[in-house]
């Protein structure tokens, strides 16, 4: 089969975001997108919406227009944010977005009245069935479809970096399941999901999904939900291995991780270079390494099984993209890494609250008001606040 790649003009950016609805008194999850979606038909309506339904009517996803920079995507998410703010506070209806809910489960959830979410559920049953999980999309543009696989083969090799530093559920129905990502094992059970495969070329690619299709295994490309992908129809690719991001200024960190590796690798592959091509398995290890351990991962390095403190890589990473950050113009939030590393990722900051003696909902309350206030919060300023 021929699929065609659009390419993109340089390496645009797209952010698909999803948010929780969480209840302002008991710090639940509340199953009503479907009525807040109605209250911002401006946002939610038409051809090409910027709110919209996800899996479960917990979730709304802010989808931002394309863009050109980072500064263009966090404006964007926040004037979408700031409208749909509006119409959920007057429900009582906090937002927020970490990986999973610390308490809500899945069993009470509402599944959206969406007819291809019907058919995943009824495909899928138990799998889909338990998806309340919450996760960050970040869509880069590649100027040729013959690049597009080299890159996401490349891009493959930090799919430990992308997991840790955004790593946000520790928590899975009350419980702490000891992973710094347990929706990185829920999301990733479904049987097109994981990391990317290594392929050659586009052809190759063609001809996988060629036989996916004949073999009824999906029904479109789109059902494959690998942890990077190429998307044709936008011609990018598109890092799905994030989990629930709690701020925006991480949301921004992120995409500038993003658009600064695809921008090196372009370059790399136009001057002639051959992009590294991890092994299999060391991806697919790296990755559980970081789902267990986080920040505190020793991962592989290569295909020999050399070894290094994940956090010594990231340091290093920020490091070596800084100058192609600093020409895209997103230093600033590339910058943010390094806050990351010295404050705690998202999972860190929500055990540092129980470890203060704080109970999950203090966690919930910590992740709402990281997301209104685009910071990161300490365990005491929730942990038993107001008593004296």
């Amino acid at each position: 089969m021929t699929i065609r790649f659009n390419p993109s003009r340089g390496a645009t950016l797209g952010v698909e975001w999803e948010l929780q609805l969480i209840d302002t008194e008991s710090r639940l999850l509340r199953q009503d997108a479907g009525q807040v979606l109605a209250d911002v038909p401006q946002l939610s309506e038409g051809k090409f919406t910027k709110l919209r339904h996800e899996l479960m009517e917990s979730t709304i996803e802010v989808v931002t227009d394309p863009c050109f920079t980072v500064s263009e995507i966090v404006s964007d998410l926040s004037a979408s944010v700031a409208q749909l703010r509006e119409a959920a506070s007057p429900r009582g209806i906090q937002l927020a977005c970490t990986g999973t809910h610390p308490v809500s489960d899945w069993r009470d959830a509402v599944m959206a009245p969406i007819q291809r979410y019907a058919e995943l559920i009824e495909e899928m049953q138990w799998l889909a069935r338990r998806i309340q999980t919450f996760g960050v999309h970040v869509h880069v543009g590649v100027t040729d479809q013959d690049k597009a696989i080299p890159i996401i083969n490349a891009l493959s090799a930090y799919l430990p970096h992308f997991l840790a530093l955004t790593a946000s559920s520790p928590f899975w129905k009350g419980h702490d399941t000891g992973l710094a990502s347990s929706r990185s094992i829920v999301f990733g059970s479904l049987p097109t999901a994981g990391p990317p495969h290594s392929l050659e070329n586009w052809g190759e690619f063609e001809g996988y999904m060629d036989t996916l299709l004949r073999a009824k295994t999906i029904r479109s490309i789109k059902e494959v939900w690998w942890d990077i992908r190429p998307h044709p129809d936008f011609g990018t690719v598109e890092v799905r291995m994030f989990d629930g991001i709690p701020t925006i200024r991480e949301v921004g960190m992120v995409t500038a991780l993003c658009q600064s590796l695809v921008t090196l690798f372009e370059q790399q592959i136009d001057r002639g270079y051959a992009l590294p091509r991890p092994a299999t398995w060391v991806v697919r290890d790296n990755k559980w390494r970081a789902t267990r351990y986080g920040l505190d991962a020793i991962i592989i390095t290569d295909d020999s099984g050399r070894t290094a403190p994940l956090r010594d890589e990231l340091y290093e990473l920020a490091s070596e993209l800084a100058p192609v950050a600093d020409r895209l113009g997103c230093a600033e939030e590339l910058k943010v890494i390094g806050e990351v590393l010295e404050h705690g990722a998202p999972y860190e900051r929500q055990r540092a609250i129980r470890a203060e003696g704080g109970s999950l909902e203090d966690v919930v309350s910590a992740t709402i008001m990281e997301f209104a206030e685009n910071r990161f919060v300490g365990p005491r300023e929730v942990v038993h606040a107001g008593t004296t």
